[in-house]
Protein backbone atom coordinates (compact mmCIF):
# COMPACT_ATOMS: atom_id res chain seq x y z
CA UNK A 1 0.00 0.00 0.00
CA UNK A 2 2.84 2.42 0.88
CA UNK A 3 4.48 1.67 -2.46
CA UNK A 4 1.28 2.62 -4.30
CA UNK A 5 1.09 5.84 -2.30
CA UNK A 6 4.70 6.63 -3.20
CA UNK A 7 3.88 6.17 -6.90
CA UNK A 8 0.86 8.47 -6.49
CA UNK A 9 3.00 11.17 -4.86
CA UNK A 10 5.65 10.86 -7.57
CA UNK A 11 2.97 11.13 -10.27
CA UNK A 12 1.56 14.22 -8.55
CA UNK A 13 5.00 15.88 -8.59
CA UNK A 14 5.58 14.99 -12.26
CA UNK A 15 2.26 16.60 -13.19
CA UNK A 16 2.91 19.64 -11.00
CA UNK A 17 6.44 20.12 -12.35
CA UNK A 18 5.37 19.83 -15.98
CA UNK A 19 2.36 22.10 -15.48
CA UNK A 20 4.26 24.74 -13.52
CA UNK A 21 7.43 24.29 -15.60
CA UNK A 22 9.72 23.63 -12.66
CA UNK A 23 12.79 21.47 -12.41
CA UNK A 24 13.31 18.58 -9.98
CA UNK A 25 14.62 19.53 -6.55
CA UNK A 26 16.33 17.04 -4.26
CA UNK A 27 15.91 17.66 -0.53
CA UNK A 28 17.91 16.32 2.40
CA UNK A 29 15.68 17.31 5.34
CA UNK A 30 12.08 16.52 6.17
CA UNK A 31 11.21 20.19 6.70
CA UNK A 32 12.28 21.14 3.19
CA UNK A 33 10.36 18.20 1.74
CA UNK A 34 7.21 19.30 3.59
CA UNK A 35 7.78 22.87 2.39
CA UNK A 36 8.20 21.74 -1.21
CA UNK A 37 5.03 19.63 -1.04
CA UNK A 38 3.12 22.54 0.51
CA UNK A 39 4.33 25.05 -2.11
CA UNK A 40 3.56 22.67 -4.98
CA UNK A 41 0.09 21.98 -3.62
CA UNK A 42 -0.53 25.69 -3.06
CA UNK A 43 0.53 26.47 -6.63
CA UNK A 44 -1.93 23.91 -7.98
CA UNK A 45 -4.73 25.27 -5.77
CA UNK A 46 -4.03 28.81 -7.01
CA UNK A 47 -3.92 27.62 -10.61
CA UNK A 48 -7.27 25.86 -10.13
CA UNK A 49 -8.76 29.03 -8.62
CA UNK A 50 -7.47 31.10 -11.55
CA UNK A 51 -9.02 28.67 -14.04
CA UNK A 52 -12.30 28.78 -12.10
CA UNK A 53 -12.40 32.58 -12.16
CA UNK A 54 -11.55 32.68 -15.85
CA UNK A 55 -14.29 30.14 -16.60
CA UNK A 56 -16.81 32.31 -14.70
CA UNK A 57 -15.97 35.12 -17.11
CA UNK A 58 -16.13 32.84 -20.14
CA UNK A 59 -12.39 33.03 -20.83
CA UNK A 60 -10.82 29.88 -22.21
CA UNK A 61 -7.03 29.91 -22.29
CA UNK A 62 -4.23 27.41 -22.02
CA UNK A 63 -1.91 27.71 -19.00
CA UNK A 64 1.14 28.04 -21.27
CA UNK A 65 -0.45 31.04 -23.02
CA UNK A 66 -1.46 32.67 -19.74
CA UNK A 67 2.02 32.21 -18.32
CA UNK A 68 3.74 33.56 -21.45
CA UNK A 69 1.44 36.61 -21.57
CA UNK A 70 1.99 37.43 -17.89
CA UNK A 71 5.76 36.97 -18.18
CA UNK A 72 5.77 39.52 -21.01
CA UNK A 73 4.25 42.14 -18.68
CA UNK A 74 7.08 44.37 -17.41
CA UNK A 75 7.68 47.84 -16.07
CA UNK A 76 10.86 49.79 -16.76
CA UNK A 77 12.29 53.10 -15.59
CA UNK A 78 13.28 55.62 -18.27
CA UNK A 79 14.59 59.15 -18.21
CA UNK A 80 13.67 62.07 -20.43
CA UNK A 81 16.03 64.89 -19.53
CA UNK A 82 15.59 65.43 -15.80
CA UNK A 83 12.25 63.59 -15.63
CA UNK A 84 11.90 59.89 -14.81
CA UNK A 85 8.98 57.72 -15.89
CA UNK A 86 7.75 54.18 -15.40
CA UNK A 87 6.68 52.52 -18.66
CA UNK A 88 4.53 49.38 -18.61
CA UNK A 89 4.64 47.05 -21.58
CA UNK A 90 1.46 46.54 -23.58
CA UNK A 91 -0.84 43.73 -22.52
CA UNK A 92 -0.51 40.65 -24.66
CA UNK A 93 -3.08 37.94 -25.27
CA UNK A 94 -5.11 37.10 -22.20
CA UNK A 95 -3.05 39.09 -19.66
CA UNK A 96 -5.71 41.78 -19.31
CA UNK A 97 -8.53 39.27 -18.85
CA UNK A 98 -6.48 37.33 -16.30
CA UNK A 99 -5.83 40.49 -14.28
CA UNK A 100 -9.53 41.41 -14.40
CA UNK A 101 -10.54 37.91 -13.29
CA UNK A 102 -8.36 38.13 -10.17
CA UNK A 103 -9.21 41.82 -9.54
CA UNK A 104 -5.70 43.15 -10.09
CA UNK A 105 -5.65 46.76 -11.25
CA UNK A 106 -2.81 47.44 -13.66
CA UNK A 107 -1.00 50.78 -13.57
CA UNK A 108 -1.29 53.11 -16.52
CA UNK A 109 1.20 52.50 -19.35
CA UNK A 110 3.14 55.70 -18.55
CA UNK A 111 3.57 57.14 -15.06
CA UNK A 112 5.90 59.86 -13.80
CA UNK A 113 8.37 58.50 -11.28
CA UNK A 114 8.89 60.77 -8.32
CA UNK A 115 11.46 60.56 -5.53
CA UNK A 116 14.08 58.65 -7.52
CA UNK A 117 17.57 58.55 -6.07
CA UNK A 118 20.53 57.44 -8.16
CA UNK A 119 22.54 54.81 -6.31
CA UNK A 120 25.18 54.37 -9.04
CA UNK A 121 25.54 54.98 -12.78
CA UNK A 122 23.24 52.10 -13.78
CA UNK A 123 20.81 51.37 -10.96
CA UNK A 124 17.96 53.43 -9.54
CA UNK A 125 16.24 53.16 -6.20
CA UNK A 126 12.71 54.43 -5.57
CA UNK A 127 12.15 56.01 -2.17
Amino acid sequence: MQYKRLLLVEQFFRVAQSLLDTRPIFHQWDATIRGHVFCSFLALVLLDELKRRLAQRGVEAEWADIRRNLLALEEVEVRDGEHWYLLRTALQGTAGKVCQAVAVALPSPVRPLENVVRTDTCALTTI
